[in-house]
């Protein structure tokens, strides 16, 4: 894998076109799903370079698949027959969750490392992946952990059986999962209080291209018709939003022009009132948006489900919110806390507080080159943004972060100008 763990970033204007990548959030979704089908599934617009599609690429050939890239797409085939444990001694995906349940709906038992990702939030006794383990057991299966690995087999013999499942708050991987186990269920399974968002129906349309047979009445429940088995299929990973956000701030930061390609608009339509709003310049055209750089305003917004502001999005605005004189204010409703980035940018200058479970930026002063570390992939990005308009040189250490979310990072940033080298 091609990884960098330090890079130096100079005040520079970004200018000229980008195309977004495949989402990171759908991708690695999509590819647990090949699991469920002996038969071949072809994933396009697939983000090779991310660190944590190969990541899960290495995964699903460590079970028995076979993993091809040609160009732009991804082929997984089954040659021989998978394995139900995986065996990893590499870096951890929080994804290995998903590959439990598909393990689990399809083969009846399955054992997994204990989960990875990125640590955000605020620390508490309870684990992050316990829903995932409440939906397991909905579903009829034991559940433990035994020497790092989580364990998950059915109680009973045959098919998955449909279930109910209610969850107590709307997450997105408990959902995942959920869809993805009574996918191969018998009977008709409901999710009730699911999180329906752009990658959500992303691995639903993969699903039912599968034959699987999943209806969604709004935010309400997830209806699943649970099949025998699925077929092979060829699927398109959608844009990703994050990505897309990302240089729409850079640009606007920066006082540059950078015309996006493939820009989701329909996915990100609260995020752009607030930016439209706060003096972004956005021009929409047929499939991408030109930004212009504009006067910056303060923000004042809350994270939450979609079609809301996803938390991911959140350290990349209060990057856009240290360029607006004034004050700005963040709440972030899914994750507490998460604003360990913000003391890091504090290193260049910002001038940034908490205030109980808000972060409070006062925006509008210069900033200034510093070293820092990118703590997780989002506080990475929001670095390399405010990289762009710090004066001096800045130095980014576990830049290796970026590349989990960013496909061809370095390589989209030098061609809109960018001033970044790779140090290490």
């Amino acid at each position: 894998m091609k990884t960098f763990n330090k890079i130096a970033i100079q005040n520079s204007t970004l200018q000229g076109t980008v195309k977004v990548s495949g989402a990171k959030n759908s991708v690695l979704r999509l590819m647990a799903a090949t699991l469920l089908t002996n038969e071949d599934v072809s994933i396009s617009n697939y983000p090779a370079s991310l660190l944590d599609a190969q990541v899960h690429k290495e995964m699903l050939n460590e079970l028995g698949k076979t993993t091809n890239v040609l160009g732009d797409t991804l082929i997984v085939s089954e040659q021989k027959k998978c394995k139900t444990t995986l065996d990893w001694d590499g870096r951890s995906i929080r994804n290995t969750l998903l590959i439990l349940g598909t393990l689990f709906t399809r083969f009846g038992y399955g054992a997994v490392p204990l989960p990875g990702g990125c640590s955000i939030g605020e620390k508490g006794s309870s684990r992050a992946y316990d829903i995932h383990i409440t939906v397991l057991e909905a579903f009829g299966a034991s559940v433990s952990e035994v020497n790092g690995f989580l364990i998950a087999e059915k109680k009973y013999k045959g098919r998955t059986k449909a279930c109910e499942v209610k969850l107590p708050m709307r997450s997105t991987g408990a959902t995942e999962n959920a869809i993805l186990i009574s996918s191969l269920a018998e009977g008709t399974s409901r999710i009730w209080n699911p999180h329906v968002r752009p990658e959500i129906l992303d691995l639903i349309s993969l699903l039912n291209s599968m034959g699987a047979e999943i209806i969604v009445h709004g935010q309400e429940h997830i209806e699943v018709r649970g099949k025998p088995y699925l077929r092979g299929a060829t699927h398109e990973v959608i844009p990703d939003n994050v990505e897309a956000l990302t240089w729409l701030v850079g640009s606007s930061i920066t006082n540059g022009e950078v015309e996006i390609l493939d820009f989701p608009y329909e996915h990100l339509e609260i995020p752009l009132i607030y930016l439209r709003e706060s003096g972004a310049k956005i021009y929409k055209h047929k499939n991408s948006m030109i930004v212009k750089g504009s006067r910056c305003f303060p923000l004042e917004l809350s994270t939450g489900p979609y079609p809301g502001i996803n938390s991911d999005m959140q350290p990349i605005l209060a990057v856009y919110a240290a360029k607006a004189k004034g004050q700005s204010k963040f709440v972030d409703l899914r994750f507490p806390g998460r604003y360990a980035y913000a003391k890091e940018l504090n290193k260049m200058g910002l001038n940034s507080f908490e205030n109980g479970n808000m972060l409070v930026v006062n925006g509008g002063d210069a900033l200034s080159a510093a070293e820092v570390k990118a703590l997780d992939l989002r506080a990475g990005i929001a670095l390399s943004l405010a990289g762009l308009i710090a004066d001096g040189t800045t130095l980014i250490d576990d830049a290796w972060q970026i590349g989990r979310g960013y496909d061809s990072f370095y390589e989209k940033m030098r061609s809109l100008g960018a001033k970044i080298e790779i140090i290490k």
